[in-house]
This record gives structure tokens, C-alpha cells and sequence, in this order.
């Protein structure tokens, strides 16, 4: 073969091949300061460029083991995770290769991050690989300019096969001896069902809710996989308990209302039931880990009665396009003619407790807690940030300004010491739609209260 033809043959090759940002590449600080312009929190934007970030999902701990970093996902590197310290605002891109879905951050052990990703190789576009990130490593290399491939930091523990259609709904256990993961192959969910399950239609107007689903799970170390548990109806939202291992909450999802939406199973398949059993008015949602007995979920407020006309409901309720529940087919539900507001199911005794809720417009929506007990968070359909004192059930607006025309809804995350949120915000989009990763603090003279 001429030289000519080879020169166009590895062009060609090189054209076809997948290309990625590397591992370890470093981008400069951003981090300012802004006070809210009504209720003057100290705001600390962690990114301030436009550039497509978006925070983990509020269910997951967003903060590595050594609480220095925030993990995020961004179009700094297309496709990729970045890591920002958020003491100096530097950020490290942490994957090289993708991810898919959730990205777990370990919460012992070390600074580690856990994800599912296609097969980089291409092939069966079915087939997902299971990885492991030693963060340390990486920052270490990165600070020191002496970065190697990316397989001297991220260990590819487990190869999912096609039968399994897993999917990035997936979650590291308390330990980090286990990954949980969502398995769409009806085929494989529906032979583990029991005897004589009657497999759930769509539900509601988006027609999703269909199963069967199961979860599997993946040892770490050895890479063994096995099956969890096969439910009839389509999965969501797959979490683990970060403070006790071997407890799931997992969702039924249908893109809105569902029949039942939360659940809750052991890691070993034992013990699925409802997590908070709901009436068919109910409109549960956004359900979340904030402490080892505790599980935080909204009970919505943001739908309006049939036939009556509510002059308090806040403007930007239902922003056209930005907001659920809304359209038709839901039934009667996610209305304040019951009780709605932030409910704490506890696990072990099974008791909910409302501990807040807005005086009018959407309600609490996306909610968490601190893991001491002290606090809960929601945000609503303005995007607004709330605080309560779970104690006197005080409550006050933290932030607000935060754009309802942003491209996602703020997404609030306590700390694990219980003394700062983490938000994603438009505040600073010229757009109005664009996210920056935001810190807000719980006021000083909540944290010394007695």
C-alpha cells in the first residue's frame, strides 16, 4: 500500500474513532460571590461561565468522601464529569470516555466516583460497562501535571450484558461494596416476577409506568453480578441509604402522578413494600435519603381545584414548558384540598410527619434534609430555596431570583455536616436558562440554635 493510501486510511480510521477530553484536564476558577437580591444570603457560585452544568440529583451525595469537592456534570468536556474544590473554585474533569445516568460518589473509602457507561469500544449499543474513578489519584496527577491513561484511573469492574438493558438509574451502597442498577430487559425482569404478577399498563398521559422492571446489583471487588428484585411496573430514581447499607427507596415512574410511587427493598431482595402508602388524590414525588431512618418526599400542592379560581396561586406556577402536572389526565390530584406539604417518612417506625409547606403558588417540590435532624430544604415551581427548622417548623426563603425559565428546576442537597445547600442556578444566565453550580449557607443563626 502507497504512503498516500496509508495517510488517508489512518485519517479516515482517526475521523470514525470517538475523541475525549482527558482525564485530569484543569480548568480555572470561577468561584464568586453574590448576594441574594432579596433576602441577601451569600450566595457562592462555584461556575459562572455557560457552559451547561448541571448538579447530581438530589437523591445522591454530591460531595466526595473528604467533603473538598463537588462532582457535576458539564460541557466543559462534552460528555464528562468535572470535579470543583470548593475551597480554591478549580476544577478537574474526572471521566474520560463517558458516563451514563448517575454519577455515585463513595462515602467512605477514599475519594471514588461509580457510574455506568456504554461500552467506549461501540458494538452492542445495549452492553454497559461498570466503572470506578480513584478520584484521588486523579486530582493528585492533575495538581502535579503527570497525568497517565485513563486506565490508570478508571477500573472497568463489570460488563453488563445485553439480555440485562441496564441503564443509568443506579446507586453505590452505604459501604461501597455494592452497586445497585436499573435492569430494562423485560424479558429478564418478568422470568423473576412471582407466579401470577399482573404486569402494570402505562399510566397517566405520558404514557410511561409500564413494566416489568428489576434491579440488579454489582460487587465492586469481584464483579460478580445478581438480581435484586423484579417489580411489574417501570422503575425510577434507584437510591441507596448512604448511612446504613443494603436499604434501597426506589420509584415507580410515570412522569407524573403515579399509583404508588415510592417503595423501599433490602439490598438482598427482602422486604419490598410502599414506602409511603398514598391515597389516589395524592401527588407523591421527589423522594430522597436525608439520614439513616429517614426519607424525605413532597406531597404535591401544584394543581388547581376543579372549578375554582384560586387568586393566590403565585404567578409562574405553571410556567408554559418549564413545569410538570399540568396538562390533563391526571385525575383529581396534587391539589391543597388535603394536606400536602414536605413529608420525613421514618423506616424503622413508619410515622410521616409534614413538617412545612408554601402559603400559595406550586408548593414544596424537589426537598431534602440535613442528616443530624435539624433542617429540611424545598425548592418550588418559581425557583425559589426554602429552609425549615424541623424543631418549630419555622420556615424562611434562603434564595429566590433563580429564573423559572431555567432549563432545569434548582435541585436542592444538604451537606453531610448539615451546614450549606448545594443548588444548580439561572441566576446569573443571560439567557435565563443556562446553570451554574451554587452553594447557599443555612444562616449562622439557625446552625446556633439549641
Amino acid at each position: 500500500m502507497s504512503f498516500r493510501k496509508t495517510s488517508l486510511l489512518l485519517s479516515l480510521l482517526l475521523a470514525a474513532a470517538p475523541v475525549w477530553a482527558q482525564i485530569g484536564q484543569r480548568f480555572p476558577s470561577e468561584k464568586r460571590v453574590v448576594n441574594d437580591p432579596v433576602t441577601g444570603t451569600p450566595l457562592t457560585f462555584l461556575t459562572t461561565q455557560p457552559r451547561g452544568d448541571a448538579k447530581i440529583y438530589p437523591s445522591h451525595p454530591q460531595w466526595t468522601a473528604d467533603g473538598k469537592w463537588l462532582v457535576f456534570r458539564s460541557n466543559r468536556a462534552k460528555g464528562e464529569a468535572i470535579a470543583v474544590n470548593e475551597a480554591s473554585g478549580e476544577m478537574v474533569q474526572v471521566t474520560e470516555g463517558g458516563y451514563e445516568g448517575m454519577l455515585n460518589l463513595a462515602q467512605s473509602g477514599g475519594n471514588k466516583l461509580f457510574f455506568l457507561r456504554k461500552d467506549p469500544a461501540g458494538g452492542n449499543d445495549k452492553i454497559r460497562q461498570a466503572v470506578e474513578v480513584d478520584l484521588d489519584r486523579v486530582f493528585a496527577d492533575s495538581q502535579a501535571g503527570a497525568m497517565k491513561p485513563a486506565a490508570s484511573y478508571q477500573r472497568v469492574f463489570a460488563t453488563l450484558q445485553a439480555e440485562l438493558e441496564a441503564f443509568g438509574d443506579n446507586a453505590l451502597d452505604a459501604d461501597g461494596q455494592w452497586f445497585y442498577f436499573r435492569i430494562q430487559g423485560k424479558a429478564y425482569a418478568g422470568a423473576r416476577l412471582p407466579a401470577g404478577t399482573k404486569v402494570e399498563p402505562p399510566f397517566g398521559p405520558r404514557g410511561m409506568g409500564a413494566g416489568p422492571h428489576a434491579i440488579g446489583k454489582i460487587n465492586v471487588k469481584t464483579g460478580e453480578v445478581r438480581h435484586v428484585v423484579s417489580v411489574p411496573f417501570q422503575i425510577g430514581h434507584i437510591q441507596s441509604n448512604s448511612w446504613n447499607p443494603g436499604e434501597l427507596v426506589f420509584s415507580w415512574e410515570t412522569g407524573g402522578k403515579s399509583p404508588q410511587r415510592t417503595w423501599t427493598v433490602k439490598g438482598d431482595g427482602t422486604g419490598l413494600r410502599p414506602l409511603y402508602p398514598e391515597a389516589p388524590y395524592e401527588w407523591v414525588t421527589h423522594e430522597a435519603f436525608i439520614g439513616k431512618d429517614e426519607v424525605a418526599l413532597a406531597i404535591m400542592g401544584h394543581r388547581p381545584i376543579p372549578g375554582v379560581v384560586d387568586a393566590n396561586r403565585a404567578p409562574g406556577t405553571a410556567v408554559e414548558g418549564a413545569n410538570p402536572g399540568q396538562e390533563d389526565g391526571w385525575g383529581n390530584t396534587g391539589t391543597r384540598e388535603k394536606p400536602t406539604g414536605l413529608a420525613i417518612v421514618n423506616l424503622r417506625t413508619r410515622e410521616v410527619n409534614l413538617v412545612g409547606q408554601t402559603a400559595s403558588g406550586s408548593g414544596l417540590w424537589h426537598v431534602h434534609g440535613s442528616a443530624d435532624g435539624r433542617f429540611a430544604t424545598g425548592d418550588d415551581f418559581g425557583r425559589s430555596l426554602y429552609l425549615i427548622d424541623r424543631r418549630t417548623r419555622e420556615m424562611m426563603v434562603l434564595t429566590t431570583g433563580h429564573k423559572a425559565t431555567a432549563r432545569d428546576h434548582i435541585h436542592p442537597t444538604f451537606s453531610p455536616d448539615g451546614r450549606k445547600i448545594q443548588i444548580q442556578s439561572a441566576m446569573l444566565a443571560a439567557d435565563g436558562r443556562e446553570m451554574n453550580i451554587c452553594v447557599v449557607p443555612v444562616p449562622q443563626a439557625w446552625l446556633d440554635r439549641k
